[in-house]
């Protein structure tokens, strides 16, 4: 049986597939179309998806999509006459609940068949729902309670319940127009991050100001002691106004959403590439802490609501690592699954979740501990590219490879790995990787000139081999996603200046053996030869999207000064 799980018409649009339970690919279209964060139908992931099986769209059984045009809908009616929404903003939201309703139609148009022909029954699962099965499902957990935390989906912004077994129970939500993610947005957009999906931004910022201004945040997100939470309606415009935006193939577009109240309390507005003064970081840093601080007191009280132990997280605030770094320490809750793709492209693979466990009664098939579903190419097929090209290029064995690697890094190189299947998610995770020696002083602003040209307040991350975790940072668990950030050892921090920021934390990515042998290896090699288990890791792109095939890696290798890139075992150098 074979169901294929969509997020479309949103950002982060997606794709995946399982076969009969288990997960067989799994891509965002951003990585084939080349704009970030990418809004509209995933044709391409869809075509993708069915060349990995080896099967056409005739043959698929169901397919899920995280989205319910149906949900909520006396309260979005209610909601629109009551604040007198603009006629744009409904114009636009009937648009694109039309498109999510038609995905038959979009099919046979795409693949070229009649509508007839496609069998496949259309699920149309709510958005948080698909949220919380893409964590619990997912999670190695028998019994847990779940989060599902964003901006809106489906007229939902926050949902909380328990999965056991097979099922998941929804407890309570919060409804538009109250939403933590609009409040941190919101937030985002006034600090002159403009573009979708800029939220990282602020919390990489966060730690270079102090929260001095947490009283006069609060007054923004309003706790409430049922542990849930109200927004300030004055502070915002999307209530009353309604918000423009746009999802249609392309890059997505949400104009501002906070009001003119908020520039009147916290003073105008940064513009884009305007210089960040004191008071952007020390607001960047409130917003953190407030955001922290609801969150747990959404946790804690869902924990004594339960009295469950575990707990799963989504959503696009899940991605929030720094907040995630803390939770066990600030709830009552002792274990902590957050899954790798925690945004909304997760919820393809969450819709197909729900609708193979909680709705058809499957057994689940296993725990997701690895995110490497997406592209992947031979040798073969790497060399045949390479020769077209006349690019010159060796093929080392695994060992030659790594050493190879490894003397580049410790003289002062850059490298591209490029290996197996592309992650899915927003990590790069040793797979679509840029290396760098994590001892260098000049590591960060060597990586920046060369390559990534990126905000010199955002941090790179250490990967670092599994059983050396607890030598090297504070708290001990094992991160295989890059969700966490932790504390570095104050006596480990001097000599990883490139991987620590600026409060002395790094987010850590805990490479496992059994899990990525082929990434292990070689940071064992760099061990090995310098005595430091760690590599200084990120994504491999140059302000686009992580590179998917060979020939965007030798692009991005060609058009800036990277020294080496690897792709599987072949290596290209300068």
């Amino acid at each position: 049986m074979y169901i294929l799980g969509l997020n479309a018409y949103h950002g982060d649009s997606a794709a995946c597939i399982f076969q009969d339970g288990k997960l067989i690919a799994a891509i965002e279209e951003e990585r084939i179309r080349r704009v970030k964060h990418w809004a509209g139908f995933p044709s391409e992931s869809i075509k993708f998806c069915l060349q990995e099986c080896g099967i056409s769209i005739e043959e698929v059984d169901h397919i899920s999509i995280s989205r319910d045009p149906s949900a909520n809908i006396y309260k979005k009616i209610t909601h629109s006459v009551k604040n007198f929404v603009s006629f744009k903003s409904l114009k636009d939201r009937l648009a694109n609940t039309k498109k999510v309703s038609s995905i038959k139609t979009e099919l046979a148009k795409l693949f070229n068949v009649n509508q007839d022909d496609i069998k496949a029954e259309i699920h149309n699962i709510e958005h948080h729902r698909s949220h919380m099965a893409s964590a619990f499902f997912a999670s190695p957990f028998e019994e847990s309670a779940v989060l599902s935390i964003d901006g809106f989906g489906d007229f939902t912004s926050t949902m909380i319940g328990t999965g056991k077994d097979i099922n998941i129970e929804v407890l309570d939500s919060v409804i538009y127009p109250h939403s933590v993610g609009v409040f941190y947005t919101a937030f985002t957009q006034y600090l002159g991050f403009e573009n979708y999906g800029d939220e990282y931004k602020v919390m990489g910022l966060s730690p270079y100001g102090n929260p001095t201004l947490i009283d006069k945040v609060k007054d923004v997100l309003i706790l409430k002691d049922n542990g849930l939470f109200e927004i300030n309606t004055k502070y915002f415009k999307h209530p009353k106004e309604g918000v423009q935006m746009s999802w249609e193939d392309g890059d997505p577009f949400i104009e501002n959403i906070y009001s003119e109240y908020m520039e009147e309390i916290f003073g105008k507005a940064r513009v884009k590439d305007e210089a960040l003064t004191q008071y952007h970081k020390d607001l960047a840093s409130s917003i953190q802490k407030v955001t922290e601080d609801l969150v747990f007191h959404i946790l804690n009280h869902l924990q004594k609501r339960t009295g469950l132990k575990n707990i799963c997280i989504a959503g696009g605030v899940a991605q929030n690592s720094v907040l995630n770094g803390k939770i066990l320490e600030h709830t009552t809750f002792e274990n902590l699954y957050i899954p790798p793709a925690g945004h909304d492209a997760g919820t393809a693979i969450g819709s197909a979740l729900w609708l193979y466990n909680h709705m058809q009664r499957n057994k689940r098939i296993q725990p997701m501990y690895h995110s490497y579903f997406g592209s992947k190419f031979s040798d073969d097929e790497v060399e045949e590219y390479l020769k077209l090209h006349n690019i010159i290029y060796t093929k080392y064995s695994d060992k030659e490879l790594n050493d190879k690697i490894t003397d580049c890094l410790i003289d002062a190189g850059v490298v591209g790995w490029f290996q197996g299947r592309a992650e899915f998610g927003p990590r790069a995770l040793g797979h679509r990787s840029i290396l760098a020696d994590p001892t260098r002083d000049d590591a960060k602003e060597m990586l920046n000139l060369k390559i990534k040209k990126r905000e010199p307040f955002r941090p790179f991350a250490p990967s670092i081999l599994k059983e050396f975790v607890s030598q090297y940072f504070e708290t001990v668990d094992s991160v295989p996603f890059m969700e966490k950030v932790f504390q570095f050892k104050e006596e480990k921090r001097n000599n990883l200046k490139a991987v620590v920021h600026v409060d002395g934390s790094g987010r850590l990515h805990s490479v496992d053996s059994e899990v990525e042998p082929k990434y292990y290896k070689l940071i064992e090699t760099f061990y090995k030869k310098t005595g430091v288990p760690i590599l200084l890791n990120t994504s491999f792109n140059e302000n686009e999207p992580i590179v998917n095939t060979p020939a965007q890696a030798y692009a991005c290798f060609a058009r800036t000064k990277m020294d080496m890139v690897a792709i599987g075992n072949i290596l290209i150098e300068r």
